[in-house]
C-alpha cells in the first residue's frame, strides 16, 4: 500500500504543475518479413534527464513500457512486447525495485503472424511512464495506426536497384513514423546473405587440408621449431603467430586474385564456356588421379628453396618467408581442395571466392597458433598412418564427382546431349559404390596397407557411403532429388520422368492438360521449361500471346549452369499450388542468359551497354536483363503487365514455395485491378 501511495503522489505532483509535459516522442514502422510474419518497431526518443521503464517489472512498482493491439481477423500477436535495445537496471529506492531503464532513444518489436495477402491495418497504442529524479509523469498512452500493404516480395539479391518508370508504381520499402496522425507504409525483408553458409564450408575443407600427409606432420615440427628457436617463450609465440597470420594472408590474396579474375562478371562471360570448363573438368580429373596415388602435383624445387632460404634469416620477416615455404610445400595436397573451394565460387556473386579463402586459411592457421601457445598439447596429437592416406582417396573419390559439374555445364549450354540427368546420376552412383567398397576394403591404391579387418569408421563411412547411392537410385526413374537439385542436371534432360514429385505433383503432366498457346514457340526444339510447362523462350513472342490472351507475363531469367535455378524449379515450382498458378494464370517466358545457340544473322544487333555484337541466345539475353533491370544474377523473376509494367517487384531465389505463391497472386490481383 505505500508503494501505492508512493506513486500517487508521485504523479499527483506531476498534475499541479499546470503543464503538460510530453518527454516521450513515439514512432513506429511495419517490417513485413514474409506472406505471414511481421513486426512493429517502436522507438522512443527521450528527453534528457529523463527515462522510461522497459517492459517487465517484478512486484508493484512503475508501469512498464505495453502495446494494446485491436483485434482483427487478419493477424494475431506473436508473443509480448520485448525491448531491442538492452535497458540500463538500477536499484529504485523509492519503490524498493531492481528496474529496466530506458533513456535517450529505446527501440521495442512485436511480432505478429498474419492470416491475410491483402492490404489491412493496425491499431491499437503504445504505453510509457517517462520519470526523472524529481517526479513521474502518469502513464500515456500514444495511439497509433500502420497501413499494412498487400504482401509484394523483393528480390533476393542486392542488385535490383534503379528499375526504371516501373519501379516508381510500387509502394515505398521503408517509412518511419513520428506522430499518430501520419501512416507508415511497409517494410519488406529480402533474403539471408548466405556469406556465413560459404565461410563455413569453407573452414570445413580447410580442416580437411589439414589432415593431409604433407600439411599435418608439418604442424608439430613448426611448432617445435618455433619455441626450440627461442629461449623467449614470449618472443617464440609472436614470431608463431605471425606464422599463422602469414598464412591467412597468402591464402586470403589467392581469393581476391580470384575474385578479381573469376568474379560475377567474369563467371557471366566465361563460366558457361565450352574451352573453360572443359579444362576444369580435367584439372578435377588431375586432383582425383593425383590423390588415388598416380603420381604427386609438385613445385618446382627451386620455388621451395628460394622461400627456404629466406625463412633462414629469423624474426618476423623469416616467419613470413617460412609461411609461404609451408604453403609452397603443402600444395600438392592442398591445390585440389583449394580447387574445389575457388571453382564452386566461379556461379555465385562477386567476393564469394574472399569468404572461402578467408575461411579455409584461418582452418589451415588456427593449428599452428593454438599449439604454438599450448606446446604441450603437441603430445595429444595423433600419429602420421595409413588413416592420411585413406582421406586422400576418399577426396579423389570427391572429386571425380565433383568435376563432373563442369562437364555438365558444357553439354547442357551446347545441347550436345551426352551426359542427361540420368546418366549423371548413373556415373555418381558407380563412384560412390567404389567408395563404398573401398572403405570395406574391397578396393586397394598403390599406398594402402592390407587390411585382414574393416574398423567400425570404416564400416560406419561404408554404411553412409551406399546409403547415399540408394538415395540416388530413384533418380534414375525421375525423381526430383530435392537435396542434390543444385548440382545435378535439370529434370527436363531426364530420359524417363514419370516420378511422383515430393508435393506429389507429376514430375511431367501431359500436353493435354496444358493451356493452348498462341503460337509453336521458338526454339522449343533444344530449349525447356520444367514440368512440361507451356511457355515461350522468345520475350516477343511471349508478350505478343500475353497481351492476346490477356494474362501477366512471366518472365525466368535462367541458365543451364545456373544451380540455384534447379533450386528453385525442383522445390519451388513442383508445389502443386505454385505449378496449377504458373500453368493457368500466367504466360511463361524463360530467357536463358547462357545458352549458346546462334542467333539468325538478322538477328545481331550490338549493345549500347558495352558496344559488342550479340549473336547468341545467351548473349541477347544477358544484355536484356542487365539493360532493362539492371542485374546480372539468377534466378530472377519479373512479371509484367500488357504495358510491360511490373506488376510486383521481382523475385529472386526463396525456396519457401507460400512466398512463391504470394509473389504470384499479388501480381494477379493487381493485373485484374489494373487491367
Amino acid at each position: 500500500m505505500k508503494k501505492l501511495v508512493v506513486l500517487s503522489l508521485l504523479c499527483f505532483s506531476v498534475s499541479l504543475m499546470g503543464q503538460i509535459k510530453k518527454p516521450v516522442k513515439w514512432e513506429w514502422k511495419l517490417n513485413r518479413l514474409n506472406a505471414t510474419e511481421a513486426e512493429i518497431i517502436f522507438t522512443a526518443h527521450i528527453d534528457r534527464g529523463w527515462h522510461i521503464y522497459s517492459t517487465e517489472v517484478e512486484g508493484i512498482g512503475p508501469i512498464p513500457t505495453g502495446v494494446e493491439v485491436e483485434k482483427s481477423k487478419d493477424f494475431e500477436l506473436e508473443g509480448d512486447l520485448v525491448p531491442v535495445t538492452k535497458p540500463h537496471v538500477v536499484f529504485d529506492s523509492a519503490f524498493g525495485l531492481e528496474l529496466g531503464l530506458h533513456s535517450g532513444k529505446a527501440v521495442f518489436r512485436q511480432k505478429i503472424k498474419i492470416h491475410t495477402l491483402s492490404s489491412f491495418a493496425i491499431k491499437g497504442a503504445i504505453t510509457a511512464q517517462a520519470c526523472n529524479n524529481i517526479s513521474c509523469i502518469a502513464p500515456e498512452e500514444t495511439d497509433f495506426v500502420i497501413q499494412a500493404d498487400a504482401f509484394s516480395p523483393v528480390p533476393a539479391t542486392d542488385s535490383s536497384t534503379a528499375l526504371g518508370e516501373a519501379q516508381q508504381e510500387q509502394d515505398s520499402s521503408t517509412v518511419s513514423v513520428k506522430t499518430e496522425n501520419t501512416q507508415p507504409a511497409t517494410t519488406i525483408a529480402g533474403s539471408r546473405d548466405n556469406a556465413w553458409m560459404d565461410f563455413w564450408t569453407a573452414f570445413g575443407w580447410g580442416l580437411l587440408a589439414l589432415l593431409m600427409p604433407c600439411v599435418f606432420p608439418l604442424i608439430p615440427m613448426t611448432v617445435s621449431f618455433f619455441l626450440k628457436g627461442s629461449e623467449n617463450k614470449t618472443r617464440a609465440r609472436l614470431i608463431a603467430f605471425v606464422f599463422s597470420a602469414s598464412i591467412v594472408v597468402i591464402f586470403f590474396v589467392l581469393g581476391i586474385l580470384f575474385s578479381l579474375f573469376f568474379g560475377a562478371g567474369f563467371a557471366n562471360a566465361l563460366s558457361t564456356h565450352w574451352t573453360l570448363n572443359l579444362f576444369l573438368f580435367v584439372i578435377f580429373l588431375l586432383f582425383a588421379a593425383s590423390f588415388f596415388g598416380m603420381f604427386e602435383i609438385t613445385l618446382p624445387a627451386s620455388w621451395i628453396n628460394f622461400f627456404d632460404k629466406q625463412a633462414d634469416r629469423g624474426g618476423i620477416a623469416g616467419a613470413f618467408f617460412m609461411a609461404f615455404t609451408t604453403v609452397l610445400v603443402s600444395f600438392s595436397c592442398t591445390v585440389p581442395i583449394i580447387g574445389t573451394v575457388l571453382f564452386s565460387s566461379m556461379h555465385g556473386e562477386f567476393g564469394s571466392a574472399m569468404v572461402k579463402m578467408l575461411g579455409f586459411s584461418l582452418a589451415i592457421a588456427l593449428p599452428f597458433g593454438f599449439f604454438a601457445f599450448f606446446p604441450s598439447l603437441l603430445h595429444s596429437l595423433p600419429r602420421s598412418g595409413s588413416w592420411m592416406n585413406t582421406l586422400r582417396v576418399i577426396l579423389g573419390f570427391l572429386e571425380l564427382a565433383l568435376g563432373l559439374k563442369f562437364l555438365s555445364i558444357v553439354d547442357l549450354t551446347y545441347h550436345w546431349h551426352f551426359l542427361n540427368r540420368d546418366v549423371f546420376i548413373a556415373i555418381w552412383i558407380v563412384i560412390f559404390t567404389l567408395m563404398g567398397l573401398y572403405f570395406l576394403g574391397k578396393i586397394r591404391f598403390v599406398h594402402d596397407e592390407p587390411r585382414d579387418h574393416v574398423s567400425v569408421p570404416r564400416l560406419l563411412a561404408a554404411i553412409v557411403t551406399f546409403s547415399f547411392v540408394v538415395y540416388l537410385i530413384p533418380g534414375l526413374f525421375g525423381s526430383p532429388l530435392p537435396a542434390l537439385s543444385g548440382y545435378l542436371p535439370p529434370l527436363t534432360t531426364q530420359t524417363f520422368t514419370s516420378f511422383i514429385s515430393p508435393q506429389g505433383q507429376v514430375s511431367q503432366p501431359s500436353a493435354t492438360s496444358s493451356p493452348v498457346l498462341c503460337d509453336p514457340p521458338k526454339y522449343a526444339g533444344i530449349l525447356h521449361i520444367p514440368f512440361d510447362l507451356p511457355g515461350y523462350f522468345d520475350y516477343d513472342q511471349a508478350l505478343a500471346c500475353a497481351r492476346q490472351q490477356r494474362k501477366p507475363l512471366f518472365i525466368d531469367f535462367t541458365g543451364h549452369g545456373c544451380a540455384n535455378c534447379r533450386k528453385m524449379e525442383e522445390n519451388v515450382w513442383s508445389h502443386p499450388e505454385v505449378m496449377s498458378r504458373l500453368r493457368n494464370n500466367f504466360i511463361i517466358v524463360s530467357l536463358y542468359v547462357d545458352d549458346k545457340t546462334p542467333l539468325p544473322e538478322n538477328e545481331w544487333y550490338t549493345s549500347p551497354l558495352d558496344g559488342k555484337v550479340k549473336n547468341t541466345i545467351g548473349k541477347k539475353w544477358t544484355d536484356f536483363v542487365i539493360s532493362r533491370y539492371h542485374v546480372n544474377a539468377q534466378p530472377y523473376y519479373v512479371i509484367l503487365g500488357p504495358d510491360e509494367k511490373m506488376l510486383v517487384e521481382p523475385m529472386g531465389l526463396d525456396l519457401n514455395p507460400q512466398h512463391f505463391v504470394a509473389f504470384l497472386d499479388t501480381a494477379l490481383a493487381r493485373y485484374k485491378r489494373k487491367y
